[in-house]
């Protein structure tokens, strides 16, 4: 694998903590009560002359480093009891934190105990093959001085050059010609189809886990092209995702070549541009949920754009447009309150060791093309480093930076992502949001519940009693198929309902529980509207174009920019302090330009309460909507990672970066 596994002292302890109150953060548990493992560090603070009660950032490196490590051939005797229950002493050897983690993690069987101490470890090269996965007599084979690990470490570009470095070289020798001339039409002829779905700064040694959705997706049509193939019918749900403006063109002349091999490419897309270039166009609608299902208008785009009742082609046409919201006036946005942060040093992956400036209060969008170190800067870097900061446990490792200033400004930080608020189908949109807890209360205190003694919990399908035996709650029974996919099939005892009879005998309005969990959002915001308890959660769904979804709908089901946006609703539903940082990843992935308007009268109006938003993302909707702009680049890769502009949204579209062209066309449009 290239890699092993190792405990990280920075991750096991919590400086801030005292050891009593759990800053050995594998031993939190046990150390707080009276265990065999509080004696034994009790013995080792008497015999070394330091306090569990002291925070252990107070304590010295050489006790720091006895906790971590242990001390080697020391015992130290202990008080406990024996298996006669009698008050006894024993030797014991402390071996520390790490040696004791490392050697669970090796001896455990139990995939909890060893995902558990995986919390405190990170990923480190091998040290027998320096993370080249290979042995020394593989190693010792090269071509051009370059062993098979060393070319798998190049970009494709470079891989590239240096494929066609050795073409040059081996002409002379006709033996050597023949043999390699088959081996490296076909690897240039690979590489060509990755430059042209826009993947050229990608290494060829990169772990497909670390790929986004985007870039995986794109790696699968580069090898369909290569395939050659006809008469297929390819599905491709949104590729745009993650690609810069500029890319998109090559993703776009890629899906032409498969068409024009004879294949029907069928694109599920928000992008204007592929829409524009598509030959047919389907627009199904009119609006999301159970007001849509329907075929709006479809024929070529042109036609699209002509028919009045397509909310797509109205934006297509350029008939309705997204309100740019940026900050024209610049003695505006420099108000002098000196509250920005500060970011040293970064040099985790591609990033050329840069310091970048936050202005807090604002919206902020960081830009760049595929690859050129946007996420590596805000969700390895800042955010985990700012977790640090505010003394949270940090399972990951932490991105290279030198310093980081003006934390004082802010009391929270939240990432709000697109991954599902549950795995499970007992998870839903209501008990997310914290809605659920005030719609059981109003049920317990029905006549009706009173008299038969319900209580809150009765009305919940994670608790035994109200909800239905056979199926736990969940209103469907998983069958489990040999050689397939399980199978969910609806519950025959309860119909789905996911309570039992007496539970769903209690109604309010003519409805039960069940009944409710089945309203959409926008009809319980109408049937709760005497109780501002639970319609304050219900009616910031709807503000983020919610308003269709269940109550009670699985959070399987639903998409990762509804999830996003469930996210979002519960903060805008909490009292703001004002000095919050939200950071969103390409939150506009999945939505349709009227949905991208609601997002962006969100976000805005988190900013307005004086919070800071930073977005990564390439729509040029938000992005013309941003207040600060920060652009990676110029390229992606070993070519990306530096700071190519900095400021003002309204100064970028001056500038000859990649971004600061897209938005000159777009403002065009």
């Amino acid at each position: 694998m290239g890699i092993q596994l190792k405990v990280d002292p920075s991750l096991a302890l919590n400086p801030i903590l005292t050891i009593e109150e759990g800053g050995i953060l594998p031993w939190a548990k046990r150390l707080i009560h009276d265990s065999w493992s509080r004696r034994l560090l009790e013995a080792v603070a008497e015999k070394h002359k330091f306090s569990l009660s002291r925070p252990i950032a107070e304590l010295s490196p050489k006790v720091v480093d006895l906790l971590l490590y242990g001390s080697a051939g020391q015992s130290y005797r202990v008080q406990g009891l024996n298996r006669h229950g009698r008050q006894t002493s024993f030797e014991e050897v402390f071996e520390g934190i790490v040696p004791n983690l490392e050697r669970h993690y090796r001896e455990s069987t139990s995939d909890y105990v060893r995902s558990d101490i995986e919390k405190y470890m990170v990923k480190e090269p091998c040290p027998s093959c320096a993370g080249t996965r290979l042995k020394k007599e593989s190693l010792n084979v090269t071509v051009l001085g370059k062993s098979v690990a060393e070319v798998a470490d190049l970009s494709i570009t470079e891989a590239r050059s240096f494929i066609n470095l050795v073409a040059e070289k081996i002409q002379n020798s006709s033996f050597e010609r023949e043999v390699s001339k088959p081996i490296i039409k076909e690897i240039n002829s690979r590489l060509g189809f990755l430059v042209d779905v826009g993947l050229d700064y990608l290494t060829i040694s990169r772990a497909s886990g670390t790929l986004a959705g985007g870039e995986a997706q794109r790696i699968r049509l580069a090898s369909q092209i290569g395939s050659q193939l006809s008469g297929v019918i390819y599905v491709l749900d949104e590729p745009s995702i993650g690609l810069h403006s500029r890319d998109q063109e090559k993703l776009i002349a890629t899906l032409k070549k498969l068409r024009d091999l004879g294949n029907c490419v069928l694109v599920i897309e928000h992008d204007k541009k592929t829409m524009l270039e598509s030959d047919f166009l389907i627009d199904i609608g009119p609006g999301a949920g159970e007001k849509g299902g329907q075929v709006v208008s479809l024929g070529k785009p042109a036609e699209v754009m002509r028919d009045t009742k397509s909310l797509t082609g109205q934006f297509l046409s350029g008939r309705r447009k997204i309100k740019l919201m940026w900050m024209a006036a610049q003695e505006k946005f420099d108000a002098p309150t000196g509250a920005h942060l500060t970011l040293k040093g970064c040099r985790e992956h591609n990033l050329k060791n840069i310091t970048v400036d936050w202005p807090l209060g604002k919206l902020i969008g960081v830009v760049g093309v595929s690859g050129s170190g946007k996420s590596t800067l805000v969700n390895e870097t800042l955010y985990r480093a700012l977790r640090v900061q505010f003394g949270l446990k940090e399972s990951e490792r932490v991105g290279r930076y030198d310093g980081l200033e003006g934390t004082q400004f802010i009391d929270k930080i939240i990432n709000i992502d697109q991954s599902p608020i549950g795995r499970t189908p007992r998870s839903n949109p209501v008990t997310y949001i914290k809605t659920f807890d005030a719609i059981r209360d109003l049920f317990a205190r029905l006549p009706e519940a009173k008299v038969r003694g319900f209580g809150p919990g009765r009305f919940s399908f994670n608790v035994k009693g109200g909800r239905c035996e056979p199926c736990l709650g969940d209103g469907q029974i998983k069958v489990e198929m040999q050689f397939l996919p399980d199978v969910y099939v609806t519950c025959e005892s309860c119909g789905g309902k996911r309570f039992n009879r007496e539970t769903l005998e209690v109604e309010f309005k003519g409805k039960n529980i069940a009944d409710v969990l089945e309203m959409t959002v926008d009809e319980a915001g109408q049937f709760f509207e005497p109780f501002p308890k639970i319609t304050r959660g219900l009616k910031t769904l709807g503000s983020v174009g919610l308003g269709y979804i269940h109550l009670g709908q699985s959070a399987t089901t639903l998409s990762g920019g509804e999830a996003q946006r469930i996210k979002l609703s519960l903060e805008l539903a909490k009292r703001s302090t004002g000095r919050t940082l939200y950071l969103l990843d390409e939150p506009t992935t999945g939505l349709h330009f009227a949905d991208i308007e609601k997002l962006l009268s969100i976000l805005r109006s988190l900013v307005d309460r004086g919070n800071t938003v930073v977005v990564i993302e390439h729509n040029l909707d938000v992005v013309g909507s941003c207040d600060y702009i920060i652009e990676l680049g110029p390229e992606g890769g070993d070519r990306g990672g530096e700071v190519i502009f900095s400021g003002l949204t309204n100064d970028l579209k001056g500038t000859s970066t990649p971004k600061g062209k897209g938005l000159q066309e777009y403002l065009k449009q």
